[in-house]
């Protein structure tokens, strides 16, 4: 089951034992949530090819108590209607759970407008948003019924690329411990990252949730490692939480190497998701190469 498939089926469990909830799509999985639909026709609505009305209606929803839950392509999601996303969520006061998928170019084949590398650096502009980045589909649906209850402001970004294996604890999780520096390996992230450093003396620090920052996990796994060398490695713009890490470590001498989606030029290949990789220095032997010449 895919991380979209999952949040599908999330969904249609929820829908049945929590009546604030109410479903917010712009024709992207109205097909396959249909059943739940069905079910709760007042709780599950599709505004149409309109990103911006869908965050609105959002926005008006959870003003009237409910909580809604925001679904559609990362681009739709939080670029196109990031005027709505600041104002008619964030100025008004009121939360909901923005769940998107496609993430950076899962869909490099539809080309650039349906490409969204900068969705958590946008959201990372608004106070008080928690983002989880799932790197698996079992993280995905724990980290969406996790989101559900109360009136926070939350982004899920989900994405068809997944680890092997789901790793279900909370903050940044150490996998693996070494004496050169610190990998952190964001979300989908993680096993193209443990690859790339197998057999180096790195320690390997895994993240679902980086917003808010695992400050404390991140000094401590640099006080266990004894060296403030630091990799962030992203699934969208590069140096995105590099702030984060700079304001985590502001007391502690570092340096930090930060890889993700290239800022620098407009990647325009269509392809699939390993060209894309490759395009931007995330598969696995450009991380290789990367990494080991940073750390000493």
């Amino acid at each position: 089951m895919t991380m979209r498939e999952t949040f599908v089926s999330a969904m249609d469990d929820a829908l049945e034992v929590d009546p604030r909830l109410v479903v917010v799509l712009a024709e992207i999985s109205a097909a396959q949530i249909a059943t739940a639909r069905t079910r709760h026709p007042n709780r599950v609505i599709n505004v149409g090819i309109r990103e911006q009305l869908l965050v609105s209606v959002a926005g008006g929803l959870a003003l009237t108590g409910l909580r809604p839950v925001v679904h559609t392509f990362a681009s739709f999601l939080v670029e196109r209607p990031f005027e709505q996303v600041k104002l008619d969520l964030g100025h008004q006061g009121v939360g909901a759970v923005l769940v998107s998928s496609g993430a950076s170019y899962d869909m490099a084949y539809a080309g650039r407008t349906h490409q969204s590398p900068a969705d958590v650096a946008l959201i990372d502009n608004l106070p008080g948003w928690t983002v989880h980045v799932p790197g698996h589909p079992d993280e995905a649906r724990r980290l969406i019924l996790e989101s559900l209850p109360g009136d926070g402001k939350v982004y899920v970004r989900l994405s068809e690329q997944s680890n092997a294996e789901p790793h279900l604890g909370v903050g940044f999780q150490v996998q693996r411990l070494g004496r050169r520096g610190v990998v952190l390996a964001v979300g989908p992230t993680l096993d193209g990252v443990l690859n790339a450093t197998e057999g180096a003396d790195v320690t390997v620090l895994y993240a679902s949730t980086i917003r808010p920052f695992d400050g404390a996990g991140l000094r401590a796994a640099i006080h266990a490692t004894g060296v403030a060398d630091v990799v962030l490695v992203e699934p969208y713009n590069r140096g995105t939480s590099a702030h984060a890490v700079a304001e985590a470590l502001a007391e502690t001498p570092h340096r930090l190497l930060s890889l993700g989606v290239r800022r620098d030029v407009e990647v325009r290949t269509y392809g699939d998701m390993a060209d894309h990789d490759l395009a931007h220095g995330l598969d696995e032997t450009s991380l290789a190469a990367s990494i080991n010449a940073f750390l000493p």
